[in-house]
């Protein structure tokens, strides 16, 4: 009963879009601007870096205050922390405040992990990412397609589970990321979609 209230209130806390508010407070829509995505990353791109990093750091924290507390206080531990843990993401994800249309969940992914491994895997996803835009960056001049940031983004957090197995973490926290990465892959399907097929049209060419 108590996973269950714990994941109830952890999918709750996830839900809370608060980009999507501040850009609405500063009459910015972001369901129609850019991609229509309502997250930080938008909100950036439509308002400000202002805003932008507000909404970066809210949505981060959303993941993060919520399960270091639970993860600290040992309510919840082995198995029964992966609902738990994976909720605030499906909340982003599928929030029922925008009719269970969310954002892409990547900054409340950065608060998860941090919540679960005192930041030591959000950093190393951090790094993997950096890498993987400098080598984009290296192989082409052009400006990274939104379609290729979310292939990164996917790509970058399947290499995680290498950094998991490598460093011994426990089966709980191979489940945590493979939730974790089904909920990217779906929130990025259509720039995952795009990506492909240009990349399969390129060398078909």
């Amino acid at each position: 009963m108590m996973i269950l209230l714990l994941t109830a209130v952890e999918f709750l806390c996830g839900s809370l879009m608060f980009s999507y508010w501040l850009g609405r407070a500063a009459h910015k829509d972001l369901k129609a601007v850019g991609d229509g995505n309502p997250g930080a990353f938008n909100l950036w791109s439509a308002a400000g870096y202002k805003l932008g990093l507000a909404g970066v750091a809210l949505d981060f924290l959303k993941g993060y205050v919520p399960l270091v507390w639970i993860a600290g206080s040992g309510t919840v531990h082995g198995y029964g922390m992966v609902a738990v843990a994976a909720a605030p993401v499906a909340g982003h994800a599928f929030s029922p405040f925008l009719k269970f249309k969310g954002g892409k969940a990547i900054a409340v992914t950065f608060g998860v992990w941090s919540a679960l491994t005192r930041f030591e895997v959000s950093l190393a996803l951090a790094v993997i990412l950096a890498l993987l835009l400098i080598a984009s960056k290296l192989m082409s001049r052009r400006p990274l397609s939104t379609e290729a940031s979310g292939f990164q983004v996917v790509a970058g957090f399947m290499l995680v589970s290498v950094y998991l197995i490598a460093r011994g973490f426990p089966g709980p926290y191979l489940c945590i990321w493979l939730v974790n990465l089904l909920i990217l892959v779906y929130t990025n399907k259509r720039k995952l979609e795009v990506f492909l097929k240009r990349y399969s049209g390129r060398r078909g060419g």
